[in-house]
């Protein structure tokens, strides 16, 4: 029996994080706009920008003062991850209506698997073309989309052509426009991969591809297989389903204090502010974490990081702040002050899926937690953060007195999560 080759697309929503915030700030389409850092500070990278930023020469990972010496007129925005998750979940919707087979990689991209689509919606150009005026008409940004029948070429597609195209690379064309590209430009090759494969004499995906295996597995190992079997278009991982998997791994918060924290009393009122806010970004954003983590710095910049699973799936602040001190006493003596704390929730999970409740556990006190978050969530949305605090913020209005919400972290999936199986086992060497 034949089998049906896949057709898969994979969308990437242009500069999301500046398109949206033009969503807000219309009267800045004409400037230069970066997001990242702390415009008031002038510290921090920039995360995206604008398509005038990078015309100017600014790029991703760039120091914001060294974006300002190269773009003098470069406006600032701080992030706002809340609004970038709600227009991933809002794109994602359209998506879900071509396809159940939905992967996020990132809350820009998605993989979609529209095989199953082709007989109803039409072949893969049609449907992407109908994505990518639906994103444009019903939400105001712009996507570039790459169409293949594997994921690795359509991610390769959806950069080929940027911003608002669509690239579709075939059985037929992907020696002409895949393998004549830098070994760069494939997934997972990276500065150091590229260096390294450059040594070696393999310039572009083609020399990569052409390579025999054997040589490959013996310079990089697993990984030399894997890019192999990527650059020879025989990648046969799925596209996860819909609602699988969290769009992103973890959300965190992290500051560095106003004053050196000295004892426990100091630390709990800091994992507490944290907490609150890791919470409050879980429930806006419909998730709930089975692992919480801690990173903490002393003064001599020192660090340590642990995490724990916990019994069930939560999104409660108070959950989230016994653990997250109960990680720190049994890993911290005290020896010297603290100068920052993180507080990261993992492992994500919509919190709309079923999870095993715990015998231990009282559920109605647990259910009680959950409202009064949701009352605190409700006032704070309509009178402002400080509104309404928790009598233990009220023992030190100095380490207190921060909206560490502003601070959040939010950590995409990697393509790799999860063990793939790339078709690696398919190569003998």
């Amino acid at each position: 029996m034949r089998k049906i080759s896949r057709t898969i697309l994979h969308i990437d929503m242009n500069t999301f994080y500046a398109s949206v915030e033009l969503l807000y700030h219309p009267e800045l389409r004409d400037k230069p706009l970066v997001v990242g850092g702390d415009p008031e500070l002038r510290h921090g990278i920039v995360l995206t920008k604008s398509q005038l930023a990078k015309k100017a020469g600014v790029k991703t990972g760039m120091a914001l003062w060294q974006a300002r010496q190269l773009c003098p007129d470069i406006v600032f925005i701080p992030p706002h991850y809340d609004r970038y998750m709600r227009f991933s979940r809002m794109a994602r919707e359209i998506y879900g209506e071509y396809t159940d087979l939905i992967e996020p990689f990132g809350l820009d991209e998605v993989w979609a698997d529209v095989t199953a689509s082709r007989t109803i919606k039409g072949d893969g150009r049609e449907i992407a073309e109908e994505i990518r005026h639906r994103i444009k008409r019903e939400l105001g940004l712009t996507v570039s989309i790459g169409i293949s029948w594997n994921k690795i070429f359509a991610k390769f597609g959806s950069d080929y052509k940027k911003p608002d195209a669509i690239t579709e690379i075939t059985k037929g064309n992907y020696r002409d426009i895949v393998w004549h590209s830098p070994v760069e430009d494939l997934l997972y090759v990276g500065r150091a991969s590229s260096r390294k494969l450059r040594s070696m004499g393999i310039r572009t995906i083609g020399d990569l591809a052409t390579t025999e295996p054997v040589y490959l597995q013996r310079c990089l190992g697993k990984m030399g297989l894997m890019l192999y079997v990527f650059a020879t278009g025989e990648d046969q991982t799925p596209v996860a389903k819909e609602h699988t998997s969290s769009p992103v791994k973890s959300i965190g918060n992290g500051i560095t204090t106003p004053r050196d924290l000295l004892d426990d009393t100091d630390m709990r009122v800091v994992i507490y502010m944290l907490s609150e806010s890791v919470g409050r970004r879980l429930r806006e954003n419909h998730f709930m974490a089975s692992v919480i983590e801690v990173a903490v710095r002393d003064n001599e910049l020192l660090s340590f990081t642990r995490q724990r699973k916990i019994a069930s799936p939560t999104n409660i602040t108070s959950e989230i702040a016994q653990n997250a001190i109960r990680i720190f006493r049994e890993n911290y003596h005290w020896e010297k002050p603290v100068r920052s704390v993180t507080v990261r929730a993992g492992s994500l999970v919509p919190d709309t899926i079923p999870y095993q409740t715990n015998l231990f556990e009282d559920e109605t006190a647990r259910q009680k937690r959950m409202d009064a978050d949701a009352a605190v969530d409700d006032i704070r949305r309509r009178f402002g953060y400080f509104s309404v605090q928790r009598g233990l913020m009220l023992t030190d209005n100095v380490l207190s007195h921060v909206d560490a919400k502003e601070a959040g972290r939010i950590h995409p999936r990697s393509y790799l999560e999860g063990g793939n199986q790339t078709g690696i086992d398919r190569i003998w060497v």
